[in-house]
């Protein structure tokens, strides 16, 4: 992640934009399998708030994981728990979209998703088992290592579950400031109790950035 010295990660308010090449450049150092983001910083980022196009359905489908074809070695993971996102194709520069799902899902984006050929598989019946999802993950995709990349709700959940092995923060020297815009990590009111973690690493990079690299502290 991308932070601001008070830990806030909306860039689009920071002036003058950050070099996101740093970012792309940094995340490329960890040669994951896939990466992933929440609903919310896909639609802006990535698919620019594109419509599903829903066409009615004459049988309900089964909640069971869909597998679609493909030739990738990489994938982009969204979690969607709702079923509102739009593709225009099953691939994100060439790496397989994987859509992480509630069962609450509707019959007719699921039959969406297989009819653009997007990949997904269900992480629980109302709320998502992160745990769950990347178990799947690693048994339908032979996913080992993911970046999650936010929102901060989304790195929030996988926090308060455990499941964060690693932090690699990129500071940008601006502050924020601005109570409205989410912080790295967003728990809600029932946060999970606090996680420590060991410093790694710290390099100095352009433009006065600062690269941390913590390990998650065992037990």
């Amino acid at each position: 992640m991308m932070t601001s010295l008070d830990g806030r990660i909306i860039l689009s308010r920071w002036g003058h934009a950050p070099n996101t090449q740093e970012y792309e450049t940094t995340a490329a150092t960890f040669e994951a399998d896939a990466w992933l983001c929440g609903r919310v910083t896909m639609e802006k980022d990535f698919t620019e708030g594109l419509e599903p196009d829903l066409q009615p359905v004459t049988a309900p489908l089964d909640r069971t994981d869909f597998v679609a074809e493909h030739s990738a070695d990489s994938f982009v993971v969204a979690v969607d728990a709702h079923g509102k996102l739009g593709w225009e194709s099953a691939d994100i520069d060439g790496e397989h979209i994987i859509s992480v799902l509630s069962e609450q899902v509707s019959d007719e984006y699921l039959a969406y998703l297989r009819r653009v050929g997007v990949s997904y598989v269900f992480g629980g019946a109302k709320e998502l088992d992160f745990k769950q999802v990347l178990t799947k993950l690693g048994e339908l995709f032979s996913i080992q290592t993911i970046l999650l990349e936010g929102g901060g709700h989304l790195n929030g959940s996988l926090l308060k579950a455990g499941l964060i092995d690693e932090l690699s923060v990129l500071h940008y020297p601006v502050v924020d400031g601005a109570a409205s815009s989410p912080t790295l990590f967003e728990q809600g009111d029932q946060p999970g109790p606090p996680r420590q973690f060991t410093l790694q690493h710290v390099e100095q990079r352009p433009e006065g950035i600062l690269w941390l690299r913590y390990a998650a502290a065992k037990g």
